[in-house]
């Protein structure tokens, strides 16, 4: 018998209704309501760290530790009705969208309760109820389908805004540059965000790009920020809520670039500082300023609830059933 799902509080829908910011600073309770959101990322990827030696997790994972800041800034500043389009590494975006997180465990456990009944696994996370309309292990490959919906939305008058995530190196297929001409041109409802890491696997950008991305964004006539500071959540969601504003009110596509940096290897629950392509220095650097870490005082409050969501759901997933021959050819097309 399947377990039953029970929606915690942690992880419900209410992480994605727009809050009203009246043009004030930041309010606390904003401050700890996004801290949680990233915390929860945080504290789930590093669960799976432990589970994944034990085999329990039926596919490989690309992990966002340290990278939490970009998907809990740029979705708690979207609607619940905006579609977002993801990467591979899609466990943050999932959470920070309002994916359920016992649903999201029963996937990475091959589950038939899982999100996508166990068939899809981290590197494909998708929640339509909630905007999170799929993710892809292809580079590049979500970019085209998040302007296909902005081409949608723009020609049905929804008002409903598209963002599409990658990796610098997305920037290197022929299908980003198309999106970018045909966002333009059109000047379609979304926006490009741009999770820059720093490499593309191991690959630094000095490496793969002649050309300076600014400039590339420039000649397609798309408006560019870029927020340094990527384990700031706060000034992620202020540039992303500028950028909103600006293409409801139909002003064309943005692009949103933020730098930031990931503590695990390309793929995999382990490190790579010994690889030799980065520095552990450069990494502890970073993490001086991120939050989960220098603010105990709001780790302490909401450390406990977080850590309760995380335990049950990973006993919902280990309730769960597995598929049997009946779902063996379902939802294949």
């Amino acid at each position: 018998m399947n377990a039953t799902p029970v929606q915690t509080d942690i992880s419900a829908p209410i992480f994605n209704i727009h809050p009203e910011r009246m043009g004030l600073i930041m309010s606390q309770d904003l401050y700890i309501n996004l801290f949680r959101k990233a915390l929860l990322i945080r504290r789930v990827e590093e669960r799976i760290i432990e589970l994944y030696p034990r085999d329990k997790i039926q596919s490989p994972v690309h992990l966002s530790i340290g990278q939490e800041a970009v998907a809990v800034g740029v979705c708690h500043a979207l609607k619940a009705a905006d579609w977002i389009f993801g990467t591979y590494r899609s466990h943050a975006l999932y959470l920070a969208k309002g994916g359920d997180l016992n649903l999201m465990f029963a996937e990475l456990f091959g589950k038939v309760t899982g999100v996508s009944g166990g068939k899809a696994g981290s590197m494909h996370l998708s929640s339509p109820t909630v905007g999170m309309m799929g993710s892809s292990a292809i580079v590049a490959s979500s970019i085209p389908h998040a302007v296909g919906a902005a081409f949608a939305a723009k020609h049905k008058k929804t008002n409903q805004l598209n963002v599409a995530f990658f990796g610098d190196g997305a920037l290197e297929e022929g299908v980003a540059h198309e999106s970018l001409n045909f966002a333009s041109l059109h000047q379609l409802p979304i926006i490009f965000v741009c999770e820059d890491n720093g490499f593309a696997a191991h690959s630094p950008v000095q490496a793969r790009q002649s050309f300076d991305r600014m400039a590339l964004l420039s000649a397609y006539n798309i408006p560019t920020i870029c927020v340094n500071e990527g384990w700031d959540f706060e000034k992620i969601y202020d540039a992303m809520y500028d950028l909103i504003k600006a293409v409801r009110q139909g002003d064309g596509p943005k692009y949103l670039e933020i730098k930031t940096m990931r503590a695990c290897e390309h793929v995999g629950p382990g490190e790579d500082f010994d690889a030799g392509y980065r520095s552990r220095e450069d990494f502890e650097r970073w993490i001086v300023d991120d939050p989960l870490v220098c603010d105990i005082k709001t780790l302490s409050k909401v450390e406990g609830e977080v850590m309760d969501a995380i335990d049950s759901a990973v006993t919902f997933a280990e309730e769960s059933s597995w598929p049997g021959p009946t779902q063996l050819l379902t939802d294949v097309v």
